[in-house]
């Protein structure tokens, strides 16, 4: 393959996309990170990166980045993503991150880009017919933060039939864990994942973890769902640029191994050897009792496999880079983790 050298990271002081930063300068490319820095973090940017202060709304600044880079492929992960949010005001989600990737594209084609590897989310299949979740399950979003990703994979699709931009959509649920170099790592706000708010719960940060429902027909009563290290996701979203010089591909991305909520405290209180505090509540609207993706595609396909697959491991890179960054990014950092 004719490996790119430069490449655009949207969103690259975000979590995941931070990630990804990370590797492709692990990697040898010469990056540069778009982000307006409303829920990334400029210190989570390595200094190694080019950085640009710019919102993808704004096609003036998109121009100009275009304009003094040459890309040779551009990953994409800046948009609106909580899903809580996006049922309360749908048209932010299907008019934000829609229209400002949209921008994305029409930028990229008439820069005469050919590459661009998306993050999906496996949101597309609301609550899918089957499990595990594969790429012929019925695509049917379980919010409007979903449906805006459909929206998005499906202007991908018509950018390459009618420019040549050949895509990587990368399907997923919960991108958890930390660089295990400890220097980047999960810090929202507010945060909504599972896994930082139980290590909080049990660090004294939370009075508390709420468990919604323990009555669902799994095995411990509580809901099941996918976890997948945040540097497993990032291995794949360079391990899908080979594909993209003969075509555009579709991945879902799963450990295929799924963890209920009870699970996740247990292996907290292992990881950590502190107790979690919880209360049990009442079910959440719309929550399935078991979501899991497959990835046996990508694994037969390009030979990617997650090298963080234990939940115990996720949760040990996670709870290192909290005890490392209590205050997050906009706190000090420890020198040395505590013993």
């Amino acid at each position: 393959m004719n490996t790119p050298h430069t490449v655009l990271v949207t969103g690259g002081a975000g979590y995941v996309g931070s990630h990804c930063v990370a590797e492709l300068l692990d990697r040898g490319f010469r990056v540069v990170v778009l982000d307006n820095l409303r829920q990334g973090h400029r210190a989570a940017v390595p200094s190694d990166a080019a950085f640009v202060e710019a919102d993808l709304a704004d096609m003036d600044a998109l121009t100009r980045v275009f304009a003094e880079w040459r890309f040779d492929a551009v990953f994409h992960f800046a948009a609106l993503s909580l899903v809580g949010e996006s049922m309360r005001d749908p048209h932010l989600y299907l008019h934000g991150n829609t229209v400002n990737s949209l921008n994305l594209i029409r930028a990229a084609t008439t820069a005469g880009v050919r590459k661009m590897v998306f993050s999906s989310t496996a949101n597309l299949f609301g609550t899918p017919e089957r499990l595990p979740i594969d790429e012929e399950t019925t695509i049917d979003p379980g919010s409007p933060y979903g449906e805006s990703k459909f929206f998005i994979e499906r202007a991908l699709h018509w950018a390459d039939r009618c420019h040549g931009l050949r895509s990587a959509c990368l399907r997923y649920f919960n991108a958890a864990g930390a660089h295990p170099n400890g220097t980047l790592g999960e810090d929202h706000a507010p945060e909504t994942h599972l896994i930082p708010l139980v290590l909080d719960a049990a660090s004294g940060r939370r009075s508390h973890i709420e468990i919604f429902g323990d009555d669902y027909p799994t095995a411990d009563g509580t809901c099941v769902r996918d976890y997948i290290h945040v540097c497993d996701l990032a291995d794949a979203h360079l391990r899908v640029l080979p594909a993209l010089e003969t075509r555009s591909v579709r991945f879902n991305l799963g450990n295929g191994t799924g963890y209920s909520v009870r699970e996740v405290i247990a292996a907290t209180e292992r990881v950590t050897g502190l107790t979690v505090p919880v209360r049990v509540g009442p079910r959440r609207a719309g929550d399935p009792a078991v979501l899991i993706a497959s990835s046996e595609r990508i694994r037969g396909e390009l030979g990617w496999s997650p090298r963080f697959p234990d939940l115990d491991s996720i949760i040990g890179s996670a709870w290192e880079w909290r005890r490392r960054h209590p205050g997050g990014y906009r706190g000090p950092a420890v020198a040395q983790a505590a013993e």
